[in-house]
């Protein structure tokens, strides 16, 4: 017998806006596939926030297993479109009465220098796959790209992404380091304060014989995205910048490494067909705008640079983008150019891949801001974050009503999406149980390891 019409909607991607679009969609009595690339739909939030927030991944990784477990809503793992799946073939052939995009921004901004790719893995890396390498290779079964990392680096970047890359460096050489001397000292540890942990066994970073890696920034400190605060009047911006120079001194002091400011890169330094540093440029500030310090041109040299300036939606075929972004109109729920019903949420409309950025169409889940505030407290943060889940409530109701003014698709197409959708589970082993999978999958956790060595 044939299920009675309804409306059917597609969602790609999982994670933070693509969750909270099913449960919002699922709750309006619609039915709702989520198809996600990964074998988990935690996206960045598992994948590209550090790991030293287990207790936070959990509890946000929590909460979309919730929405995701909706008796209206279905899930497809290890869907990616562009790849198993075609995009313009389930829009236009599937028959889904709308498609969400929720792909998020995966793709490293390039460094703008030419030819500069060539050099990755032989001295350069980028921050996406360095920061999923540092959330996984402690799991026995991790496979992926392997990543040596070592003292006296570079990161070109500012925000909060490129102080995570920062810790990160100084948390493994640190760590390595005191290893070699006996003192066995876990990451969790190092991310409350390395310069505690030094103090308390009275060293240096010198005694380590380390230098130290060091952050290159083309604007000030008081000028990079660390805080939220409204800049709109004078005494707005000067108290914001007073928080984000606060911020900045908390880190150099917590952490150890060296700040440059005011640089810009502009060429590659090789040697042995391996890159061995940075020509920068140097800047300075005028107003808003960054403006090169005529004849200013610096080498420094680094055995190792990491590329931390910035994240991008990957290019789907079929899809439009506008470089950097899709091609959607925001005035108009961010419907997609040239598609009556595939409309964007999230990363893919606002062209940054940190979880902070895509909260302004996502659910707003800015897990890395939390600890990097001078004094917040979880029950700060749990504060900010449910406030701002209205946002994509509220594009998701727009996008709602506009489908709910479509007729319902007919017992026929929908058994059809049903068969195509099983088809799909069936393929990587999904027995149709949300739950059930993601017991089965997840991820392990380091202080799990460290807990169970210490018994």
């Amino acid at each position: 017998m044939e299920q009675s019409g309804h409306h059917f909607v597609a969602i790609f991607g999982g994670a933070v806006a693509g969750s909270e679009a099913a449960f919002q969609m699922a709750k309006r009595g619609f039915r709702v596939v989520v198809f996600d690339q990964n074998i988990l739909p935690y996206g960045k939030i598992e994948d590209g926030l550090p790991k030293w927030h287990d207790k936070l991944r959990d509890k946000e990784e929590s909460r979309i297993n919730q929405k995701l477990s909706h008796p209206n809503v279905q899930f497809v793992p290890k869907a990616k479109l562009g790849d198993n799946i075609d995009f313009a073939e389930v829009v236009r052939e599937w028959g889904f009465s709308a498609v969400l995009l929720a792909t998020g921004a995966w793709k490293d901004r390039p460094l703008p220098i030419e030819g500069i790719d060539n050099y990755i893995d032989k001295g350069l890396y980028y921050q996406n796959p360095l920061v999923y390498w540092f959330n996984h290779y402690h799991e026995p079964n991790y496979q992926g790209q392997q990543f040596h990392l070592v003292d006296n680096a570079m990161v070109i970047g500012g925000g909060l992404a490129s102080l995570d890359v920062v810790k990160i460096l100084m948390i493994v050489t640190v760590q390595k380091a005191l290893k070699e001397r006996g003192h066995e000292v876990d990451m969790f540890t190092l991310d409350r304060g390395i310069n505690r942990v030094l103090d308390n066994l009275g060293l240096t970073l010198a005694d380590l014989g380390l230098k130290g890696c060091t952050l290159f920034y083309r604007r000030r400190d008081i000028d990079m995205p660390l805080s939220t605060q409204s800049t709109d009047t004078p005494e707005l911006l000067e108290k914001a910048r007073n928080v984000r120079k606060k911020i900045m001194d908390n880190f150099l002091t917590k952490y150890l490494f060296n700040f440059e400011p005011c640089w810009a890169p502009v060429n590659k330094i090789i040697e042995n067909d391996r890159l061995e540093g940075i020509v920068f440029q140097k800047t300075k500030i005028e107003g808003d705008r960054v403006v090169p310090v005529e004849g200013k041109l610096q080498e420094f040299k680094s055995p190792l640079v990491i590329s931390s300036i910035g994240s991008l939606p990957e290019k789907i075929p079929g899809i439009p983008d506008r470089g950097s972004t899709f091609a959607v109109d925001e005035d108009d729920c961010c419907r997609l150019e040239g598609y009556d019903n595939v409309f964007a949420l999230g990363n893919a409309v606002t062209g940054r891949g940190n979880i902070k950025e895509s909260m302004m169409h996502g659910k707003e889940i800015a897990l890395d801001i939390m600890d990097h505030y001078l004094n917040w407290q979880e029950s700060d943060y749990e504060d900010w974050l449910r406030t701002s889940e209205n946002q994509v409530e509220d594009q998701v109701k727009n996008i709602a009503n506009q489908i709910e003014r479509t007729q319902y698709l007919s017992p026929t197409v929908i058994n059809s999406i049903q068969s195509k959708v099983k088809s799909l589970q069936q393929a990587v082993g999904f027995n149709g149980s949300y739950q059930h999978w993601v017991e089965k999958h997840l991820p392990e956790r380091l202080e799990d390891q460290l807990e169970a060595s210490k018994k």
